[in-house]
């Protein structure tokens, strides 16, 4: 079974832990097995690369590195960032902002 993560793709956070703290993004990827995300733009590393084609450069390029998803807090529009609740509208359920009842 899956573990059910309240963050989503595309969703924007802000890192609340390590050296790229204060820093927003929106979310790349969901690494769900290993409770991780990727932040566009932030926890860059070096990486080796290797040539690929005659074109293709290769050497050392940064990359975005996977994020712990407890390093990362969804950012609501009025209040920053926050934790994420859910409200019942009929039949769906909706991400709610705790701090104010917006809809994420």
């Amino acid at each position: 079974m899956q573990k059910k993560f309240k963050i989503r793709k595309e969703d924007t956070v802000e890192i609340i832990a390590g050296k790229d703290k204060g820093k927003r993004g929106a979310v790349v990827r969901v690494i769900r097995d290993k409770d991780r995300v990727i932040v566009s733009g932030c926890n860059l590393v070096k990486k080796a690369m290797k040539k690929r084609s005659q074109q293709d450069r290769g050497g050392i390029v940064e990359v975005e590195a996977a994020i712990h998803i407890s390093n990362v807090a969804i950012v609501c529009k009025k209040c920053g960032p926050t934790r994420i609740g859910y409200k019942l509208d009929g039949d769906k359920k909706i991400r709610v902002c705790r701090k104010c009842g917006d809809t994420l």
